[in-house]
């Protein structure tokens, strides 16, 4: 059986999240480090999408980090999450 993201990191887990973004010729990494707060699904907004209720769904993580900072991330393919002893380390 297949855990899901939530099983693997449930509300209160330190996590390292590095998410990527692909260009023309190269890449970037954004790095967000801090405590899961709530993972959602929401829809974007867009009409065009012909997902649930003609809207495309994306799974959103709320991340507390270590500074207070609340900070809502869009999961995707390219998104690679961590498990941390702490989440200031």
């Amino acid at each position: 059986m297949t855990q899901t993201v939530q099983e693997l990191f449930p509300v209160g887990t330190p996590v390292r999240v590095i998410q990527t973004t692909k260009r023309r010729v190269d890449s970037y990494e954004a790095e967000s480090v801090g405590l899961v707060q709530a993972w959602e699904d929401r829809p974007t907004g867009s009409w065009y999408a012909h997902g649930k209720n003609d809207k495309l769904w994306l799974k959103r993580l709320k991340l507390k980090k270590a500074d207070g900072e609340i900070t809502l991330l869009v999961i995707d393919d390219t998104t690679t999450i961590a498990k941390l002893e702490s989440a200031s380390a």
